[in-house]
Parts: C-alpha cells; sequence; structure tokens
C-alpha cells in the first residue's frame, strides 16, 4: 500500500512516471520511489516524504528512464524511511519491485530465505517477494515469478523489473486493484486509472491471480493456469481533467465547499415527481424483486459505515424493512445467518476498501444480491456487485472524506425513499420527501456562509484535547462522523456517542477541559437532547451548539451555538456535517496538521 505507477514506452518517461505518482498521493503516504533498466543496470531513487523531494533528487541524478515502476508507501511493517520505500530488491540488484498490500506469510518465506544465504535489508514484507523471485529465477523471469507467487498469501498488486529485461515490466494481482493502460507507444500500470487517464482511455483491468507481462506496445495476460489469455480491453469512464485546490488552501476545503453541486450531481435525473419517488435508470432489479426484499444489509467502514447507519434509521423509519448495519472488519470474520430474499448495500469510495471487499465474497458464495454504493467506475466493487449506484461526487483528494459522505447519505435516502413509496407511504409524503433533497444545495450553500463564524469558534476550541460529539436518533451518526472528522485531520481525541448512553458511564469524563458538540437537529429527540446537555452543564463542561434555527431553550445551556436552516429529520444530517466538517478543518488548520494528508491514513484502505 498505497500507490502503484509505472510506465514503459520508446522514450525517457521519468517525468510522466513522477506525474503519474503525484496523481496517486490523494491516497496518503509517507515514501516514495522510484526504479527502472538502463545499460544492464537497476537505476533507483528514493526518499521520504513528499513525491517532490523524490523529484528533486531524480532530476539531481538526471536519471532517463524508457521503463520505469515507482510506489508511494504508506507503512504496514516497519517503520516510514529511506530503507523501507519502495521499490525494493534482491541482493543482487538485478529485481526491483513495488508492492500494494500485505504478504502474510512472510516470515515463513523470510525464514526459509534466511536460511539459504539471503541478507534482508528492510523491515517490510513486501522485500521477500524480490527474494523469492530471485530465488527462482534461471534466466526466465516470468516463470520465476509464476513460481513465487504460488508461494504468496495475503493480498498483494505488484509491478516488478528484471536488468535482463530492460523491454517489459511484470505485474500481478491477489485481491488488490491493478490496471494497465495501453497508449500510443506507450503502456501504464497503476493501481488507479486516473493516474493515466489523461494518456489514454483503453484499459484492462486485472483479474485475481492474473499476470501480465507489459511492453510498449503490447501486453500479455496470463491466467491463474500460466495460460496465455485473450482479454477485451475497456473503456475508461473518467476523464484525465486535472484536479486542483483553485481558490482554496486545502483540498479538503474545497471539497467541503463542493457539496451543494456534488449532493445536486447525486440527485439529477433521480427524482419522479410525476409518482414522488425515485428513480435509477442503473439500478436493473424488476419491481417484483424489489417488492420481494424483506431484510436488508448495510455493509462499510468508517465514513461509509456512518451513512449507511443513517439509511438504517431511514430505510426502517420510511420502508419499514429491517435493516441491519455492520462493519465491513468485522463482519468478514463472522459466519452470519443470511435469510432469503436479503439484499445486501456495500458501500466505499473507493470500491477498494479491503475488508469490504472481503466481506461481499463471502455474501456472494452464500447466494446473496449485492448492490453498491461507489464513487469509481470500474473499481473492485463495481465489478464484483450485481448492480451498482454511484455518487457522482468526483475526485475527492483530501484524504477524510467530505462530499462522498453527504453524496452517500443523498443517494441512500433516494433509495430509502423508491423503497417507501413501494410499500406505503403516499405520493403526498413521497414528494414532501423530494422537495427536502432538492433544497439541500440551497441549504449547505447557507450553512457555508457562516465559514467565519465557524472559524472564529474553532479557534475557542482548538486548544482542547478531548471531545465528545452527543446526538440522538438520526444525530447519533452524524455525531459518529463529526468525531471521525475531528480525530482524522486535527489528531484530537474525539468520541461520538448517543446522548442518552452519556449517564452510563462517559459523563465520568466530563470537565472543564472536555467540551461537547451537541447535534440538536432532530426535532424528535430535542427536548430529551437537552435534558441530557443540563447533565453536561452541571458537570462544567464547555458545550458548542449545531441547532435549527428557532429551537427554544438551548441559549441558556450551551456557551456557543452554530444555527443551521431547517429541514426534516431524516436529512438533518447533512447540514450539520457540513458545520462539523468546517470546524474539524478550522481546528485543524490551527493547530497546524497536515489536513489533506493526515499522519497514519490513507486514502484508499487496501490492506486488511
Amino acid at each position: 500500500m498505497c500507490g502503484i505507477f509505472c510506465c514503459i514506452g520508446k522514450k525517457d518517461v521519468v517525468d510522466k512516471t513522477l506525474e503519474g505518482l503525484k496523481s496517486l498521493t490523494y491516497r496518503g503516504y509517507d515514501s516514495a520511489g522510484i526504479a527502472g533498466v538502463k545499460n544492464g543496470k537497476i537505476i533507483l531513487q528514493k526518499e521520504v516524504g513528499k513525491v517532490e523531494l523524490l523529484q528533486k533528487l531524480v532530476r539531481q541524478d538526471h536519471i532517463e528512464l524508457n521503463m520505469a515502476i515507482s510506489q508511494t508507501r504508506w507503512a504496514t511493517h516497519g517503520a516510514p524511511s529511506k530503507k523501507n520505500a519502495h521499490p525494493h530488491f534482491d541482493q543482487h540488484l538485478s529485481i526491483a519491485v513495488v508492492h500494494n498490500g500485505i504478504i502474510e506469510n512472510y516470515e515463513t518465506i523470510k525464514k526459509k530465505l534466511i536460511a539459504q544465504g539471503v541478507v534482508f535489508e528492510t523491515e517490510t514484507d513486501s522485500e521477500v517477494i524480490a527474494h523469492l523471485v530471485a530465488a527462482y529465477y534461471q534466466g526466465n523471469i516470468l516463470d520465476a515469478v509464476k513460481r513465487s507467487l504460488i508461494e504468496l498469501k495475503g493480498s498483494f498488486a505488484i509491478a516488478l523489473i528484471h536488468r535482463d529485461f530492460p523491454d517489459q515490466i511484470i505485474a500481478a494481482a491477489h485481491e488488490c486493484p491493478l490496471i494497465v493502460g495501453i497508449g500510443d507507444g506507450e503502456t501504464y500500470i497503476a493501481s488507479d486509472p486516473h493516474a493515466f487517464a489523461a494518456y489514454t482511455q483503453d484499459a484492462l483491468y486485472l483479474n485475481k491471480n492474473e499476470i501480465v507481462v507489459v511492453r510498449s506496445e503490447k501486453i500479455e495476460v496470463y491466467n491463474e493456469a500460466s495460460t496465455l489469455v485473450e482479454r477485451p480491453l475497456e473503456k475508461l469512464s473518467i476523464s484525465g481533467t486535472d484536479v486542483s485546490k483553485g481558490q482554496f488552501e486545502h483540498y479538503t476545503l474545497k471539497e467541503i465547499y463542493d457539496q451543494p453541486s456534488s449532493i445536486k450531481s447525486a440527485l439529477l435525473s433521480r427524482c419522479d415527481e410525476e409518482y414522488g419517488t425515485a428513480f435509477f435508470k442503473d439500478l436493473k432489479f424488476e419491481v417484483h424483486e424489489l417488492m420481494a426484499i424483506e431484510r436488508i444489509l448495510i455493509l462499510g467502514c468508517g465514513t461509509s459505515w456512518h451513512a449507511g447507519c443513517l439509511a438504517a434509521y431511514m430505510i426502517e423509519d420510511l420502508a419499514r424493512i429491517p435493516t441491519q448495519v455492520e462493519i465491513s472488519s468485522e463482519f468478514r470474520y463472522k459466519n452470519p445467518v443470511i435469510p432469503k430474499e436479503t439484499l445486501v448495500i456495500a458501500i466505499s469510495q473507493s470500491g477498494e476498501t479491503a475488508d469490504t471487499i472481503a466481506s461481499i465474497r463471502e455474501l456472494k458464495a452464500k447466494g446473496s444480491r449485492l448492490l453498491a454504493i461507489c464513487n469509481v467506475h470500474g473499481s473492485t466493487l463495481v465489478r464484483e456487485a450485481d448492480m451498482s449506484l454511484f455518487l457522482r461526487a468526483g475526485p475527492e483528494i483530501g484524504v477524510c472524506s467530505t462530499k462522498a459522505f453527504t453524496s452517500q447519505v443523498v443517494l441512500l435516502s433516494l433509495f430509502g425513499l423508491m423503497m417507501a413509496r413501494m410499500r406505503h407511504m403516499s405520493k403526498q409524503e413521497g414528494l414532501h420527501f423530494i422537495y427536502a433533497l432538492e433544497t439541500l444545495p440551497d441549504l449547505v450553500k447557507e450553512v457555508l456562509t457562516q465559514a467565519p463564524l465557524i472559524e472564529s469558534i474553532a479557534k475557542k476550541y482548538a486548544r482542547y484535547e478531548n471531545f465528545f460529539f452527543l446526538g440522538r436518533r438520526y444525530m447519533f451518526p452524524t455525531a459518529l462522523e463529526g468525531a471521525l472528522k475531528l480525530k482524522e485531520i486535527s489528531y484530537i481525541n474525539a468520541n461520538g456517542y448517543p446522548a442518552g448512553e452519556m449517564k452510563h458511564g462517559p459523563i465520568a469524563l466530563i470537565n472543564e477541559e472536555c467540551p461537547t458538540v451537541a447535534l440538536c437537529a432532530n426535532k424528535m429527540t430535542y427536548d430529551k437532547l437537552l435534558s441530557n446537555l443540563m447533565e453536561v452543564k452541571a458537570r462544567k463542561g464547555p458545550i458548542l451548539a449545531i441547532a435549527e434555527k428557532g429551537c427554544v431553550g438551548l441559549d441558556c445551556v450551551a456557551d456557543d451555538i452554530i444555527y443551521i436552516p431547517s429541514t426534516i429529520d431524516e436529512l438533518a444530517a447533512i447540514p450539520t456535517t457540513v458545520v462539523t466538517q468546517l470546524l474539524a478543518y478550522y481546528i485543524a488548520k490551527e493547530r497546524g496538521t497536515d489536513i489533506d494528508q493526515p499522519r497514519n491514513l490513507a486514502k484508499s484502505v487496501t490492506v486488511e
């Protein structure tokens, strides 16, 4: 983990490789490196920190290559260091390899190789790949790679070069994304097709256990049985448009401000006012299949799980369908009972979340129908799902999710509306819900106008090291998401909690140095939440409230209040979340953290 980009052509490809690598840095990383073959030698450079530092070193060394492999690393085995950065090499410096994922049995392989006299230089699991291939190499590099892959266990995508084969890169994928792009006289390999979309729209997504030999104008694909196979190319559904921060200081802030347009995009052509329902042209279920659904299971990790929690409240409220939400990383180790007529909804912004993909593979094996909610066409989740609904949020570069979350909530709200209208919800109720959805972009714009106020409040609260985010009903998952944003980008300990549970233990932590962010925008539970805040106030805890305009009784309890425009309870999470996003952003800015690429985090979590 975390980003691979390779290029092979008939002229120097170093600059293009480094630019491709830069396009993957949104995933989060701690080091970067590049290697290629020239005059029978492996040429290499790697560095801790930003790709720009690597680029500077490459230019200082005047490195020119007709083929190059590169990677941005997010540390799993071994600390971030120049030594542990990719690419990794065998002890004769004849092989270089970049690797995403985890080799689960690397210790066993490492002990075997050490017994054969191999000397290891790093703390990584990835280094064993280079040494293992070198141990099997007897003049045929493809054969050595094939034999090595049989021994490896885990999830991985690799790209490998050998000094004796300056005209080719060998790549392989096992439960980890890797895509080949076929250009004009150049061929690319990347963990995300966005990295080469500016150069070509012709791509080949590697399937599980496939190996590809890549040359500048030719590729050869081998299946799990080592048989050469013909694979048709696919057209990318993304463009190579440059993603810019524009006038904003950080991508994260830009993406917060993108939300009026990203929400509008999620709604576009999906509201059917004639019938007061939602319509998805990409949803291929027949009406009788949707009517037959008796239970829904939602899977996700992190922010996607929070969106799923909101969806579960909504689907049960509106459509009266029992809905279960599971954290993918826990669910995959259960032996679940999946009743017939259960619909599985898997949520992942990237479509590459390893735990979610592992979970849906288990469910597919049990015969479940799978609907993916995703932002990336051609991702692993999309390719494995029975059908998919796309967020249309556009590229999200900041590691912490902002616009993808609100788009997920909107899309799931539309799905809940559709299911409700197919059951007992009246057309008038459906139209009322559609109206509330269609006003969201303007409500978010109104929240964004309060950014200066939120920034001033953030400066007041930035010194604290512990926070509680409290809410009830729809505001509870919103509290979880708000706390996560603060944790991710400001490195503050923040806990989202159901307000009614505070008295069952956590209230012991409340004091003058532990502020509570109270999410008050749920009309049904407002009075109960107010009582909970009285308990916090009695223990001298500072309170920052986020509440709808016109609420009564809060001003004598809260130290600070940020008002949001009123909407229905089911959708109040969206304007509330925009406030918590801005709050987290401005607190992080005040504390001087790396907002777009927070420490220790990766955008696309492709390891378990």
